[in-house]
């Protein structure tokens, strides 16, 4: 994934360049939606033996206007103002929020915690649907070929999920032009099919949509339900602006994405008209004989690129919600030198793997997992607006007589989208449901547990100055060297030195205390805003390191920036002294016996602070303590 520090200061030349890179990376979910939403918003139609001719007017002009006022409009033009300099993203624009309101937590934390527990719900599902929808092109070449379809889609998911671990560098240059490909093709395929019946460019009156809706008074919310596919991906177009830019990103969609995806759209309505039995398939019937196999290839390529782009993003979600303290600490690997962006967490990364495979052996087909699909993304959408509603009503960076009434609509289509959606619930929709609900609650369970150990700790530690004022005046044996102590307030004394002092009995002649604090910012450009220091009693040092939410802390290179201030100490040859908590269940605890339990599994699966603030393992000094929660 390109990332580039200043995309949108960048010269004309460039942003062309980042423009076409983010084709690869952005889109590639919202591209694939041809393969299977036009088929969906008819089924129900052509289920209940309804005039398809008539309504596909009506569906293509649901599909054209849920492009051009929730793509178009809400992400492309409104949300990309909402950027948290230069950040996007569901987790962004809480931070954003909680900074216009100068409030943390509360409401906007837990709409923040509902749309990132839905994104990884949808990042299960969006791998299933777009590869199997791919491959079934295989059964309009040959029927015979059924029973291969779920067997080739697990092995093409789990090839592509196994080597997550190696990074997409390598082969993230061939993403952009596969992509370009895909659109320049699917854009050729509608417009050769255009002249099929030209009755289909009255799909642009929205008329038509809201008279088929009308007509199908009892179909409405179903044939909303499968128009709903065709705008999953919208979310992709803000969380990547940080990679990219606003205006890269804008004249992808414009100049490119958009067109190719209108035009197949336009092309599979008048397909449909002049061939009513394409119904059941008019993307890949479009397509001449010829061609099926090499579309059918072409596809499966696009839908594995537009995986790696959900993949990545939950990647990226999931490295948020740590640093914001909503999820246990799990290990970051860093698959690029250059390349912030690219970052690789196995736990996460195996847990999709588990749920994308469990979906496909479930569904087996993608207009099963149709009935499953949407719920989370519109989830994470409907939080999306209402964030953005509140930060254009504070923030007023547009005019609100403008935005605000733009929204509310927005809100009230995605709203009735999610009733639609509803109705999936019982036919496959309770398994994003049950994810979403389900990261929810290990959410919660983290933050209260993470609070209430904080509280217990408060209680019982001794203020830091206080102590180091009382060892001056009957210090302790003093040994050569420094020692670092890691601690989570930098007011009390960290626990390990109190163990260190009650076991040991000794101190180091350099002590250091770095507490680290995730800023509101996505990454701390300026490094002199990196560390603060502060020299205490006894000649110890109280560091402050500060990273932003998309960084991984590096606590070694903060001690290095310490230099300018005063101390220097070299990172490889000191002494880091980390406090490892067992924690027990408590019969006193605010949380339920049940939550305790929880909170005890994810923290004793939380990634060491060796590994996650990367301190050098042989340095390491660990000193237990027991303590309940």
């Amino acid at each position: 994934m390109a990332h580039s520090d200043q995309p949108d200061h960048a010269p004309s030349t460039a942003k062309l360049k980042l423009a076409f890179a983010s084709i690869g990376v952005v889109f590639g979910d919202i591209g694939t939606s041809p393969l299977y939403a036009m088929r969906e918003a008819l089924h129900p139609v052509h289920k209940a033996g309804g005039d398809i001719t008539s309504a596909v007017l009506g569906v293509a002009s649901l599909l054209l206007w849920a492009l051009i006022l929730i793509v178009t409009l809400k992400y492309v033009i409104l949300l990309m103002r909402a950027d948290n300099r230069g950040e996007g993203g569901i987790l962004s624009l809480v931070v954003l929020v909680e900074s216009v309101l100068k409030r943390k937590g509360g409401v906007v934390l837990g709409l923040g915690i509902i749309g990132a527990a839905f994104f990884f719900g949808d990042a299960m599902i969006t791998p299933a649907m777009s590869v199997l929808s791919a491959i079934e092109g295989l059964n309009v070449i040959n029927p015979a070929f059924a029973d291969f379809v779920v067997p080739l889609t697990v092995a093409v998911l789990v090839t592509l999920f196994v080597f997550q671990y190696r990074g997409t560098a390598g082969v993230a240059s061939l993403f952009a032009p596969v992509t370009a490909v895909w659109f320049f093709i699917i854009g050729a395929m509608g417009l050769y099919h255009l002249s099929d019946d030209f009755t289909i460019f009255r799909a642009f009156n929205p008329m038509h949509g809201v008279q088929m809706l009308l007509d199908h008074p009892n179909l409405a919310l179903h044939v909303f339900g499968g128009v709903f596919l065709a705008v999953t991906g919208g979310e992709a177009l803000y969380a990547d602006m940080g990679h990219f830019g606003k205006t890269p990103i804008r004249i992808a969609w414009l100049a490119v994405v958009f067109p190719g995806i209108v035009l197949n759209y336009l092309g599979q309505g008048a397909f449909i008209i002049s061939h009513p039995g394409a119904v059941e398939n008019p993307f890949f019937l479009m397509a001449p004989g010829w061609g099926i196999i090499p579309l059918v290839l072409l596809a499966t390529g696009v839908t594995v690129i537009a995986s790696q782009a959900v993949i990545t993003g939950a990647f990226s979600i999931a490295q948020q919600a740590m640093s914001l303290g909503l999820l246990p600490r799990m290990n970051i690997t860093h698959t690029s030198e250059t390349e912030q962006g690219q970052i690789y967490i196995g736990q996460i990364n195996w847990l999709i793997l588990v749920g994308v495979i469990i979906l496909v052996l479930v569904f087996k087909s993608s207009s099963n997992l149709a009935s499953a699909y949407g719920i989370a993304v519109n989830t994470s959408m409907v939080v999306d607006s209402i964030l953005a509603i509140v930060f254009f009503w504070k923030a007023a960076t547009l005019p609100r007589w403008i935005v605000l009434p733009a929204l509310f609509a927005i809100v009230a289509i995605e709203l009735t989208f999610l009733a639609a959606n509803g109705f999936k619930l019982l036919n496959g929709g309770y398994m994003p449901t049950l994810i979403g609900a389900t990261i929810i609650m290990l959410m919660v369970t983290w933050l209260r547990g993470r609070h209430a150990l904080a509280a217990k700790l408060r209680r019982e530690l001794i203020e830091l100055e206080g102590l180091l004022k009382s060892l001056e005046r009957r210090p302790p044996t003093r040994v050569a060297g420094a020692a670092v102590f890691m601690q989570t307030d930098p007011v009390y004394a960290p626990s390990a030195l109190m163990h260190n002092l009650k076991h040991n009995r000794v101190l180091h002649d350099i002590l250091v205390f770095v507490t680290v604090e995730t800023t509101d910012e996505p990454r701390l450009e300026n490094s002199e805003e990196r560390v603060t220091v502060k020299q205490l009693p006894l000649g110890a040092w109280l560091v402050e390191a500060r990273f932003g939410y998309m960084e991984q802390p590096d606590v070694p290179a903060a001690l290095r920036a310490c230099e300018p201030h005063g101390l220097a100490i070299d990172p490889r040859q000191a002494s880091y002294f980390l406090g490892r908590r067992v924690i027990k269940t408590s019969d006193h605890s605010e949380l339920p016996f049940w939550q305790q339990r929880i909170f005890i599994m994810l923290a004793n699966q939380s990634a060491r602070a060796v590994e996650f603030f990367r301190i050098p393992p042989d340095r390491v000094v660990e000193l237990g303590m027991q303590m309940s929660v």
